[in-house]
């Protein structure tokens, strides 16, 4: 069994663990930036399993063909239900989560229910995917990050893990640099400007410049309202439906 932890501290620190066939794949894009620092100051711990540490034969086999025919291969139940044994063993039962694109979808309310958790541990499928009899004998949680198809589980992972990973206390630079981003309040974000104030014809509006920060504020709240209500119907629908209960109630 291959099991790698990388600035894994004691306690309570959030836990990312990824069951792999690729553990060179981690930390990736979550080694650098602010991320990577707070990775190195054991503000949260990133731990790679090798499912293929777990293979009972020689040839440590981790997949075989699909019951019932078809294209690929389908990684094995026995396999992988060793390796999720010793997860959550060791890791004192993290939820344990699927990416899948059957799965739900991943929202930024799911994202931080798990970051206000000990942490979460990812199966990363590849091939044609994982034996259903193991996601359901551990009530494995399916989650998608979009309405298409990857290589493998693992890139999906590090969009997990990252999303999680921002919103842990220490992380960012200010936790009110999260408040006003896309999803909090059920809405887009506001479009973004910085300097130069003109660049090529464009210039920053002027309500930005004005200093008037109720101006912007309702600036801003318009500029998302709008931006949500034309791009993702489906959340101006959420927004407006939250928006009348609670009228309703006062």
């Amino acid at each position: 069994m291959r099991t790698d932890s990388k600035n894994k501290p004691t306690g309570q620190t959030w836990q990312a663990v990824a069951l792999t066939l690729f553990p060179e794949m981690f930390p990736g894009s979550l080694g650098q930036s602010l991320a990577g620092q707070a990775l190195q100051k054991a503000k949260w711990a990133l731990q790679t399993v090798d499912i293929r540490g777990f293979a009972q034969d020689k040839h440590r086999t981790v997949d075989d063909s699909p019951c019932g025919g078809g294209a690929g291969m389908v990684m094995r139940a026995d396999v992988l239900d060793l390796a999720i044994q010793d997860t959550q063993h060791s890791t004192g039962g993290l939820p344990l989560v699927y990416m899948t694109p059957r799965g739900r979808p991943l929202t930024q309310s799911r994202v931080k229910e798990l970051a206000e958790g000990p942490g979460v541990a990812v199966l990363c499928g590849r091939y044609e995917g994982v034996d259903q009899r193991v996601l359901e004998a551990h009530n494995v949680e399916e989650i998608s990050i979009g309405d298409y198809v990857l290589s493998g589980g693992e890139v999906a992972a590090l969009v997990l893990f990252d999303a999680c990973v921002r919103l842990l206390p220490g992380v960012m630079g200010s936790n009110a640099s999260g408040d006003e981003e896309s999803f909090e309040g059920g809405l887009l974000e506001y479009p973004l400007y910085t300097r130069p104030v003109e660049w090529q014809g464009r210039t920053v509006p002027d309500v930005l410049r004005s200093g008037h920060h109720g101006n912007i504020r309702a600036w801003r709240r318009e500029q998302a309202e709008a931006i949500t209500r034309e791009r993702r119907p489906d959340l101006w629908k959420a927004y407006e439906d939250k928006r009348a209960a609670k009228n309703d109630k006062n």
